[in-house]
C-alpha cells in the first residue's frame, strides 16, 4: 500500500482528499503544518507527498527546499495551492517540487497526477542509469550531471527537462510535449513556464561551452542534438 503524505491546513480539504485516497487504497499521513510535516517525514517510509504553499510557519516552498536537502530526492511532491501564477509555479518547481495542482481541483485529476508521478519514478529507477549526448552525461542513480567533466548544478525540474530532451535526443518537442511528459500536467498554454525552463537549462549545458545541443525549431518547438 502507498504511504501518502498529506501536508494541509484547511482541514475540511484534509479531510476530504484523505477519504478519497484511502479509498482508492491509500494510506495517507495528514500533517497541518510544516514542522509537523517534516517530523512525519523522518519517521516513516513515504512514497509521496501533497504539498500546501500557505501553512502556518513554514510555507511550502520552504519546507519543499528543505525535504530535498534532507536527502529525500526521489520521493515524487505534488504542490497543492491556489496560487497559480507562473512566477508561483516556477518558484515552486525550482524548490524541488515535481507537479503543482491549482485549487480548486477535481479528485480525479489529483488522482491521475499521482498515478503519473508514480510512473515516472518507476521507470526512472528501471531505465539505463547513465544517459548521454556528445560530452553531456546524466546518471539517474547519483542524479549528476556532468559536461566535459564538469559536474552541473540543476534544479529539480532542470534535471526532469534535460532527462527527457536526452531520451528524445534527435527528435522535435513541441511545448505540448515537454508540459504534458517533463511536469506530467496540461497548462493553460498562455504560460511561458516551457521558454523560461529550456532557458535556464541553456545557460547551464550550453552557455559556457563551444557546442550547442539545445536548439530551437521556429515555430515546432525544441530539439536536442550534438
Amino acid at each position: 500500500m502507498k504511504k501518502i503524505l498529506l501536508i494541509e491546513d484547511e482541514h475540511s480539504v484534509a479531510t476530504f482528499i484523505k477519504k478519497g485516497l484511502n479509498e482508492e487504497g491509500y494510506d495517507v499521513l495528514v500533517a497541518y503544518d510544516g514542522d509537523m510535516g517534516l517530523e512525519l517525514i523522518g519517521q516513516h517510509q513515504i512514497d509521496q507527498i501533497i504539498l500546501d504553499i500557505i501553512l502556518p510557519g513554514k510555507n511550502g516552498w520552504e519546507i519543499c527546499g528543505e525535504v530535498r536537502k534532507r536527502g529525500f530526492s526521489d520521493v515524487p511532491i505534488l504542490m497543492l495551492t491556489a496560487l497559480g501564477t507562473t512566477d508561483n509555479l516556477v518558484k515552486g518547481l525550482d524548490a524541488g517540487a515535481d507537479d503543482y495542482l491549482t485549487k480548486p481541483f477535481k479528485f480525479k485529476e489529483l488522482l491521475a497526477r499521482l498515478r503519473a508521478l508514480q510512473r515516472r519514478k518507476n521507470l526512472s529507477d528501471s531505465t539505463t542509469p547513465v544517459l548521454k549526448i556528445a560530452d553531456l552525461e546524466l546518471d539517474q542513480h547519483s542524479k549528476i550531471v556532468k559536461r566535459q567533466g564538469k559536474e552541473i548544478k540543476l534544479t529539480a525540474t532542470e534535471y526532469r527537462l534535460l532527462e527527457y530532451f536526452i531520451k528524445n535526443q534527435k527528435k522535435v518537442l513541441s511545448r505540448i510535449d515537454l508540459l504534458e511528459n517533463v511536469w506530467d500536467i496540461n497548462f493553460d498554454m498562455g504560460t511561458n513556464v516551457v521558454d523560461v525552463y529550456v532557458n535556464y537549462l541553456r545557460n547551464k549545458i550550453d552557455k559556457q561551452f563551444q557546442s550547442k545541443l539545445i536548439h530551437t525549431v521556429i515555430g515546432m518547438g525544441y530539439i536536442m542534438k550534438d
